[in-house]
């Protein structure tokens, strides 16, 4: 059977990255979490003490730094860990998950040179199928050439809500309102951006799970993957 290479894309709250864990854990893939090396390189950034805007040392401790992901414990997906994760092979899974550390993410996230470094161990990462990637570039960029490519999006008011919701278990004290706003600077500065914005492939299919729940959307991309397994089968079965 062909090992597919699925990828996740779309905005804040779509589900990206608890449908693209589901969708590994019911095919049996590895599941990658692209955000979690910008976060590792962010948390590197900070505790060197190196300027997030000085571009050249920024780009030069990416070329130096090596970022593992590993399937996580029981207990840190229990905590909502996506993967473990190595940075210069010491394990930073939870020191990566402060506000602290997003932000300097997110940050980073908008250096070219930062992206080519960190596509590049993407793509080691995912090599030779059987992974499932989320973003906002994967399917564009990271993995222009996989064989199935999600768009998964819903209205900006479900996707505030969701969020909202995330926020209220972490303990902040945010409104729906407030939540709905950050939604919708976060979609303008993903789709504005100069480098890797968010857009859908030509090929990808678009997934709206406004109505949809992660399992119900996780089990119609596993229906979708089979189907591609398929074509790829038969084509397969052509070339002999």
């Amino acid at each position: 059977m062909s090992k597919l290479t699925i990828t996740i894309d779309g905005p804040a709250g779509s589900g990206k990255s608890s449908v693209a864990r589901r969708v590994a854990a019911l095919l049996g893939y590895s599941y990658l979490d692209s955000g979690a090396m910008y976060r590792a390189l962010a948390l590197k950034a900070l505790e060197r003490k190196v300027a997030l805007d000085d571009q050249a040392r920024i780009e030069a401790l990416a070329k130096e730094t090596h970022i593992a992901l590993k399937p996580p414990t029981p207990d840190l997906e229990a905590a909502g860990a996506k993967n473990r994760v190595f940075l210069d092979g010491k394990e930073v899974t939870r020191e990566i998950r402060t506000a602290e550390v997003a932000q300097a993410a997110s940050q980073l996230a908008t250096v070219a040179a930062v992206r080519r470094v960190l596509v590049a161990e993407q793509q080691r990462a995912g090599a030779g199928g059987s992974v499932v990637m989320e973003g906002r570039d994967i399917g564009t960029v990271v993995f222009p050439n996989a064989e199935l490519k999600i768009f998964l999006d819903a209205s900006p008011e479900v996707r505030a809500e969701r969020r909202w919701k995330e926020h209220q278990e972490k303990g902040d004290r945010m409104t729906v309102a407030e939540v709905f706003d950050e939604v919708i600077e976060r979609d303008k500065r993903d789709r504005e951006r100069k480098v890797s914005p968010l857009i859908r492939a030509a090929d990808a299919v678009l997934v709206d799970n406004s109505a949809m729940g992660i399992e119900e959307t996780a089990r119609l991309i596993v229906l979708l993957a089979s189907e591609r397994q398929k074509e790829a089968t038969a084509s397969a079965g052509k070339k002999v």
